[in-house]
């Protein structure tokens, strides 16, 4: 759970997982952590091209081929379908066709949960019980911080400023990686609580959701991230090249899999496809490098 007491909705869920808690992802920003989060791969393993490298099997791949429908909906530009990460989804939305904000670059978490809300409930309008996996990503928590007032107000109302002050932060502190004021610093970190709170509200929605269509019982939930920021613990901003736990500790629990309890070990994000696999009774696919997380006893 968060410390700050950010994430109610995650912590109750937590509640009622298996929680992991010492996650590691396989890097410190998006394009090094998702091969690992969706191929069970590493970075530099088959090079460092611009797009997704085809000898990487995406976890919708295999899916796919088992006739399981496959749903990805997000707004980052480093996974959109453009370098290739649309492949083996029957629906992959990436936001950019969509028009942002002049200031924000991605689409905010509620337009993401309307996405999947809309297709998910058309889905089961039209084919029942047939299995499926969605993978939702959000971005809120992402620089630049710029949170809504009605967030702010809900996790630290001592924040004042308005966005174009936020704006002007990341401008000038955070893209300078300017850490010379210790108090724009701890402003920062602030703003950016504020957006993990944000997301907690658009999970709590997406998770209602699921529960008013009636099938948790019959559905496992994943949750985990891909990488965190730092604020001056090791003379930066952000995330950069710098494998520190700030940037590759991972929040990772499991809903739905088994009775709830808290695993101690050390895992990483290359575990989550193979986990996956595991789930839906399929065999394990030879590309991935990681191990199925259960059950928790054969974890190596």
């Amino acid at each position: 759970g968060n410390k700050k007491g950010l994430t109610p909705a995650f912590d109750s869920l937590g509640n009622k997982s298996i929680v992991f808690t010492k996650g590691q992802t396989v890097g410190p920003y998006t394009q090094a952590s998702f091969p690992g989060l969706l191929t069970s791969s590493y970075f530099l393993e088959y090079g460092q091209p611009k797009g997704l490298a085809p000898q990487r099997a995406l976890i919708s791949e295999p899916l796919q081929q088992a006739g399981i429908t496959t749903a990805a909906f997000h707004s980052n530009p480093y996974i959109s379908g453009f370098l290739g990460w649309n492949r083996g989804w029957d629906v992959f939305y990436d936001s950019m066709e969509d028009e942002v904000e002049p200031r924000i670059p991605y689409i905010r978490g509620n337009i993401v949960n309307q996405k999947a809300i809309n297709w998910l409930s058309s889905y089961f309008k039209d084919k029942g019980d047939k299995p499926f996996f969605m993978w939702l990503h959000y971005m809120d928590v992402h620089e630049p911080y710029m949170p809504e007032k009605k967030y702010v107000d809900m996790a630290d109302p001592s924040v004042t400023i308005s966005q174009d002050e936020m704006y002007d932060m990341f401008q000038n502190v955070q893209l300078k990686r300017d850490i010379s004021d210790p108090a724009k610093v701890e402003l920062l970190k602030k703003l950016y609580d504020i957006h993990v709170r944000e997301v907690d509200t658009y999970f709590e929605e997406f998770f209602g959701h699921l529960k008013s269509l009636d099938i948790l019982e019959d559905t496992v939930i994943i949750v985990t991230n891909d990488h965190g920021d730092e604020f001056n613990e090791h003379g930066g901003l952000s995330h950069d090249d710098k494998m520190y736990s700030e940037l590759i500790d991972m929040p990772l629990l499991i809903y739905g899999a088994g009775e709830a309890t808290v695993c101690d070990t050390l895992v990483s994000n290359v575990d989550i496809p193979p986990t996956i696999i595991h789930l839906f009774g399929l065999d394990p696919v030879e590309k991935f490098e990681g191990h199925s997380l259960l059950p928790l006893a054969d974890y190596p």
